[in-house]
């Protein structure tokens, strides 16, 4: 059984799974990690998710604060060996009824359009759309956005 616990980016089980989400990303961005890290600190997230199956905590994802009714889903990951169960699509789940309750319109993000296709795949399956690359991935080949109307 999955449960889902709401938290802070304090959380040492959330603050645990990006340590090896960063990891990950170390490896899959190869000499572009050090431009996308910059953008992924955790020190100003105020709204985290864990997930835990059988008490173990197993993927993490966030929100943060875009801009006005616009937040920005950050840090999703799921551990390899509990990966294809669904656990990402209940996270992202999670996440967007928590943006919808504190007034959220719209939820944006960024993820690598090369070396991440399963969370490509998970965002399309979410009825999340392309949109044009904002902000800091405005222009960058190795990220694709995506956008959704809550």
């Amino acid at each position: 059984m999955i449960n889902i616990k709401r938290t802070t980016s304090a959380d040492n089980d959330f603050i645990n799974l990006v340590r090896l989400l960063d990891a990950d990303l170390a490896i899959r961005d190869g000499d572009d990690h050090a431009f996308y890290d910059q953008f992924n600190k955790i020190d100003t997230i105020k709204y985290a998710v864990v997930a835990y199956e059988n008490n173990l905590p197993v993927a993490c994802g966030a929100l943060k604060l875009f801009r006005e009714g616009v937040m920005e889903v950050k840090r999703m990951f799921v551990l390899k060996e509990h990966r294809g169960k669904g656990i990402a699509s209940l996270v992202l789940l999670e996440l967007e009824h928590w943006a919808a309750e504190l007034g959220i319109k719209k939820i944006i993000l960024e993820t690598g359009n090369q070396n991440q296709p399963e969370a490509v795949a998970l965002y399309k399956k979410q009825g999340y759309i392309v949109m044009e690359n904002y902000g800091q991935y405005a222009g960058v080949v190795g990220s694709i956005c995506f956008e959704k109307v809550l």
